[in-house]
């Protein structure tokens, strides 16, 4: 009984051989859905004063929003990750699309600050289905030789999406006066058709031919092992729970920036209409070649602490930089050296890290749990910086301390050990 049980089990998550052209349409999807979050997160950053106005809020009610959603994505990644290695990861992750796709829209007619509140906590659980289950299918799908380049263009949809969250909200209600619904209405339809095209055209597991033809080595070898752990299994390695930490500082820095930099650019530095939109997406942009850029290298040297000793300390200046410049130009040169060297280009060589000292069997597990650390620290950051500037009257502090958390992190990450992939019991 127990012997045909485990035959059944194993026939269910037998894998699929798919062609190496494959890898390119499991991109591309996973592009454009993390194109879609950062666009629905980001139409709300330039409009926050029209909000303020309409629901006569002030700064830290205002960071609060932007908590309160990534509060409920962040709790909600172990969870889903561990439901998308069980029940099927393409199906949690269409399930969320069109949960969020529907919350976007009725963001666009809530009626008051309490309403708009719990659709936007709707919403963040819905972009908590993403994660780890899309890292897990995009990390088997990618060719090994690829795979953080792979993750990288992946990435690229954050910066996209970012930058069109910006520049539509900025255009339509900062430019041309319209109320600040419309950007939601927009962004919910594409959303809900993304989740279904991911469920309708990827396959749950995959192996890929070119990997077997070099199964000799020991990576290979490891991977094809399929086994499964508990959560608190992966919290007991050292090296994955070191990343993790440098996660939640990576990305506090950069939720910051990308929470309040339109305001900061408005209340602080005297930009107006589009060229807010505009000047934020500097950060995006910038960090499209500098993410590809770094994941090539990294697929090259598999060396990731070299990576993480060059970009952090630069990134660490740039977002210092933000704050202390008072000239346009300084400005708009640390803007971009932020995009190059912060969080999205630092990603997808944290991912690759995280993915190899992972069990396969439970990669989605794993990787929920390490943006579940690291978006931890989108709970804090916008409440922490509306706080900070209601109480000393400037954003500049939020900065500075996003700054130093750049620096703990790299400390901490400092003690993984680069060549030793941590068994599990």
């Amino acid at each position: 009984m127990e012997q045909a049980k485990k035959e059944v089990i194993d026939e269910r998550y037998r894998p699929t051989e798919v062609s190496d052209k494959y890898w390119w349409k499991v991109v591309t999807l996973f592009t454009l859905g993390w194109a879609l979050m950062y666009a629905d997160r980001t139409i709300l950053n330039p409009i926050m004063p029209q909000l303020a106005l309409e629901f006569n809020l002030n700064n830290s009610q205002l960071g609060l929003i932007n908590s309160v959603f990534f509060l409920t994505y962040a709790v909600t990644q172990i969870p889903f990750g561990v439901l998308g290695d069980k029940y099927g990861r393409k199906l949690v992750i269409a399930i969320g699309f069109i949960l969020f796709g529907t919350m976007t829209l009725l963001s666009g007619i809530a009626s008051g600050f309490g309403i708009f509140m719990i659709y936007r906590a709707l919403t963040g659980a819905g972009q908590g289905t993403y994660y780890g289950p899309q890292y897990a299918l995009s990390t088997e799908s990618i060719p090994l030789r690829n795979r953080t380049f792979g993750n990288a263009i992946i990435n690229s949809g954050m910066a996209l999406g970012t930058s069109a969250g910006y520049i539509l909200s900025s255009k339509l209600v900062l430019e041309n006066g319209e109320h600040w619904s419309l950007p939601f209405f927009i962004m919910s339809i594409p959303t809900i058709l993304i989740g279904i095209l991911i469920f309708t055209l990827l396959k749950e597991k995959v192996t890929r031919p070119e990997d077997r033809k070099i199964s000799g080595t020991k990576e290979i070898e490891k991977e094809e092992k399929v086994k499964k752990v508990s959560i608190a299994q992966i919290f007991k390695n050292r090296n994955l729970v070191l990343t993790f930490i440098m996660c939640f500082c990576s990305l506090y820095g950069f939720f910051v920036v990308l929470t309040w930099l339109p305001q900061f650019l408005q209340v602080e530095r005297g930009f107006e209409g589009t060229s807010v939109g505009f000047i934020a997406s500097l950060v995006p942009w910038a960090s499209i070649p500098g993410a590809i850029l770094f994941a090539r290298l990294s697929d090259r040297f598999k060396r990731t602490k070299i990576f993480v000793y060059t970009l952090v300390p630069i990134a660490m200046l740039s977002i210092f930089s933000i704050a202390f410049v008072t000239d346009r130009t300084l400005l708009i040169v640390a803007l971009v050296l932020y995009g190059l060297t912060g969080k999205l280009a630092l990603d997808p060589i944290l991912v690759s890290f995280v993915a190899k000292n992972s069990p396969k069997g439970s990669l989605s597990t794993a990787l929920s749990a390490y943006n579940f650390v690291g978006m931890s620290s989108s709970i804090l950051a916008p409440y922490v910086t509306g706080w900070i500037t209601d109480t000393v009257g400037s954003m500049q502090i939020g900065f500075y301390l996003s700054a130093g958390l750049l620096l703990v992190g790299m400390i901490f990450f400092s003690f993984t050990k680069e060549n030793e992939v941590e068994a599990f019991a």
